[in-house]
């Protein structure tokens, strides 16, 4: 028989020494610490950057920034911001000057909210029975499908054919009244850069109002079919036919 005790001494010789763990510096991947940083997942960064160009387009569709104003006189007047719905809310309405940093579309929004010509025009008075008057939700709805019939139409950027449309339409001189004597006369003067948009941006909206009032036609087919014309400086545009009316008066006047 094997003795038991020379068993036990030759498993205490086989016993390999056990070393005792001693605790790393180093983090395994699974359990993230404090100091390192949490990676994000690029899932949620693509889905930010895509979130913030959009909002940089107007209407979530077209680009505002490499357009260009060929009227050198009416570049620093015509802003356009970086955003999807153009409104600063009468924030600046009792600054000095606040038009010239308002958005042209806004601008053009604007002057579309009234309740009609308010006086005779061609002959007839329009009356929209406040249709418009306070509802800005409503006629930026009403430009944004306009400017959808203007890309189909043309296969351009709208921003930009607006921009051509105002300055074909933006008179560049005008008749003042003045009284020697007893005596009226008028008086050809040039147009401030601010008064010619304006000028061009009512025309442009009166247009639109006036071709569809008792008609079928929308205002936005309406409102888009003048801005079209107007930036090809077609003569059947209201707002062309309304510059070369009040430039002639002034040419007769010098």
């Amino acid at each position: 028989m094997i003795d038991v005790a020379e068993d036990i001494e030759v498993a205490k010789k086989e016993e390999v020494p056990m070393v005792p763990e001693t605790k790393s510096a180093e983090v395994s991947p699974e359990q993230p610490s404090s100091e390192q940083p949490r990676r994000r997942s690029p899932g949620k960064a693509s889905r930010k950057s895509e979130m913030s160009q959009q909002e940089q387009l107007l209407f979530g569709k077209y680009d505002v920034k490499a357009l260009a104003v060929e009227d050198p006189s009416l570049a620093s007047y015509i802003k356009l911001s970086k955003k999807p719905y153009p409104n600063i809310f009468g924030r600046r309405k009792y600054h000095a000057y606040y038009l010239s940093h308002l958005d042209i579309v806004e601008r053009l929004i604007n002057k579309i909210m009234r309740g009609g010509t308010g006086r005779k025009i061609s002959g007839k008075v329009i009356r929209r029975k406040g249709a418009l008057q306070g509802k800005k939700l409503r006629v930026v709805h009403i430009v944004e499908e306009a400017f959808a019939l203007i890309e189909k139409r043309t296969s351009k950027n709208p921003v930009q054919v607006l921009l051509e449309a105002v300055q074909n339409a933006a008179p560049i001189e005008d008749t003042t009244r003045v009284r020697y004597g007893g005596i009226s006369y008028n008086v050809a003067v040039g147009i401030s850069s601010q008064r010619r948009l304006d000028v061009a941006l009512r025309n442009v909206a009166l247009a639109g109002l006036m071709s569809s009032f008792k008609n079928k036609k929308t205002l936005a087919e309406a409102l888009a079919n003048e801005i079209i014309l107007a930036s090809t400086n077609s003569p059947d545009s209201y707002a062309v036919k309304k510059r070369v009316e009040v430039e002639r008066i002034a040419k007769r006047a010098r």
